[in-house]
């Protein structure tokens, strides 16, 4: 994952200059600004850029690497919407990677992003899922939060969910968001945090 430093009169011209030279759009690069300089006679801006390209590069590189301490091997498979970076990873373990709960892969996540912010300055939206583990747990989560929901609706008793780590919980209070009969509160201290689904008054 290589640095490139442009610069130019204004933040817009050190960006397209750095577009021009490295033939990509706007939209395939994160950048930081490095210098400022305004004077009387001249003024410029120094920027610092990376790829996003080559960010998922290093990625998948990481995650070869780590899960192969593991005695894992894996296969990615990498979708990118805007600064979103989703990669599936497939293993010969795929238990093992998931861990407990989950706990394994989102540590592992935790992990890459924590790396590519050191290395970049920027939180990018970096998920990694296992197969599809992520995806068919998030509509498990979403269904049992609407039947949930429902039972709180007709009983009128707040109802306290298991443990969750902020992704799964960011999709309880996203699922019922917009319920007129319930609202969501989280409550404790990671990593026992949970939510609470509770009645309205209605």
């Amino acid at each position: 994952m290589d640095k490139y430093i442009y610069e130019g009169r204004t933040l817009e011209e050190a960006i397209n200059n750095a577009c021009e030279d490295l033939k990509v759009t706007p939209e395939n690069i994160i950048y930081n600004i490095i210098e400022e300089k305004n004077s009387l006679l001249k003024k410029t801006v120094k920027i610092e850029v990376i790829i996003i390209n080559e960010i998922i590069d290093y990625i998948k590189d990481l995650i070869v690497v780590i899960t192969s301490y593991m005695d894992l091997k894996v296969n990615l498979e990498v979708r990118r919407r805007d600064d979103n970076i989703l990669i599936k990873i497939f293993s010969n373990n795929n238990g093992i990677l998931i861990g407990k709960n989950g706990k394994t892969i989102s540590a592992l996540q935790n992990v890459i992003k924590q790396i590519i912010y050191t290395r970049t300055s920027h939180n990018l939206h970096i998920i990694l899922d296992v197969e599809n583990y992520k995806e068919n747990r998030s509509k498990n989560i979403e269904y049992l939060a609407k039947k949930l929901a429902r039972e709180v609706a007709q009983t009128k008793v707040e109802v306290k969910m298991d443990c969750m780590n902020s992704y799964e919980r960011r999709i309880v209070h996203s699922a019922l968001a917009e319920n007129k009969y319930v609202y969501t509160e989280s409550i404790g201290e990671e990593p026992n945090r949970c939510v609470v689904i509770k009645p309205k008054d209605v």
